[in-house]
């Protein structure tokens, strides 16, 4: 399965790093691993899940 992470998600997802890196070093960058980590197990383990308007 291929998944798009659309210009606007990744936008928000590097905010997200930022705030976390502005609370204490290397935060953003763990907040930001967990989060690919997570996207990459959706990855691995699609199809499980039910589908729904043709969507996961």
């Amino acid at each position: 399965m291929k998944m798009k992470i659309l210009t606007s998600a990744f936008n928000d997802l590097k905010k997200g790093r930022r705030f976390y890196e502005d609370q204490d070093e290397h935060l953003g960058e763990y907040f930001f691993d967990s989060l690919f980590s997570d996207i990459e197990s959706m990855v691995l383990y699609a199809g499980i899940q039910p589908k729904v308007f043709g969507y996961y």
